[in-house]
């Protein structure tokens, strides 16, 4: 009988701590692109995109944001260079 209470207390206690945690939350993936190669452009663009996910699959959607998925963060069009890198928070 004495082992038992301690046992049920730390029960309960890890039940409602788990219950209060989800694996899936909101994330927010900023990504900054910056221009160079010509005078004029834009310093630099900032998108901004939520994702409702685990942790491990955001930073993954949040890579694959980089210019819509195509899954290269440097563009060279001419003298105009993009780059963009995307951070999770």
């Amino acid at each position: 009988m004495r082992f038992r209470r301690p046992f049920i207390f730390l029960a309960m206690l890890l039940a409602g701590s788990l219950s209060m945690t989800s694996c899936v939350k909101n994330y927010t993936c900023q990504c900054v692109i910056k221009y160079g190669g010509y005078p004029g452009l834009p310093d630099s663009v900032i998108n901004t995109y939520t994702i409702t996910n685990d942790k491990t699959d955001a930073q993954s959607k949040c890579k694959n944001e980089a210019f819509n998925a195509s899954n290269t963060p440097y563009v060279n069009n001419a003298a105009i260079t993009a780059t963009e890198t995307c951070i999770l928070y």
